[in-house]
């Protein structure tokens, strides 16, 4: 059922991701992301990452109970820079910037803040990590590009955009939601500075 933007935001919780939180979140990450986006293992892989200095740079969102959203971000010096990187493009130092790995709200608790707030708490903590900015890749295709206009709205600035970004993952058993096993959606590399 549909909470009021007002009875959700009461309702909200949010906490650093923990291990007990791996069920619900892969349930989540299947609905919004597509079959075989994640299982436990790389969820465990990419868990990991988030953690530097004793400092968890991943959260969850519960309302009610339910877990309705969640982000995963990977420390600095805790993430390879791969072809679909431009770092000569980023303002800061390689090895100050943190990477944020997925944002997923579901897609009942849109509009009310759920992301903006995930993120807020992932800066905080990767700024205590030490990082001085944080890059992500954002799916273009998804619903009304809202992933590229939300990263927008929270500060994010186009670095380059990667077409056939996830082709490789699907061709290994992802199935991406607009493609099927044969994504050829673009990535907007994007960088926010803290």
């Amino acid at each position: 059922m549909l909470k009021t933007e007002r009875n959700a935001q009461a309702n909200m919780l949010y906490r650093e991701m923990s291990p007990e939180d791996f069920h619900g979140i892969i349930k989540l990450a299947t609905k919004v992301h597509g079959e075989g986006y994640m299982d436990e293992v790389v969820l465990r892989q990419w868990y990991k990452k988030g953690v530097y200095h004793n400092i968890n740079a991943s959260f969850v969102a519960y309302c009610d109970n339910l877990l309705v959203g969640f982000r995963i971000t990977y420390a600095q010096q805790q993430w390879m820079i791969d072809q679909w990187c431009t770092p000569e493009s980023w303002s800061v130092s390689p090895e100050h910037v943190c990477y944020f790995k997925c944002n997923t709200v579901d897609e009942n608790y849109r509009g009310f803040g759920v992301g903006s707030q995930l993120l807020s708490l992932a800066i905080e903590a990767a700024k205590k990590q030490g990082s001085l900015a944080g890059v992500s890749h954002l799916w273009r295709q998804s619903p009304g590009n809202s992933a590229v206009k939300y990263f927008s709205k929270c500060g994010g600035q186009l670095i380059k955009n990667h077409p056939e970004r996830w082709n490789e993952l699907s061709q290994e058993g992802y199935v991406c939601p607009v493609c099927d096993n044969d994504c050829h959606c673009v990535a907007a590399e994007m960088i926010i500075n803290f």
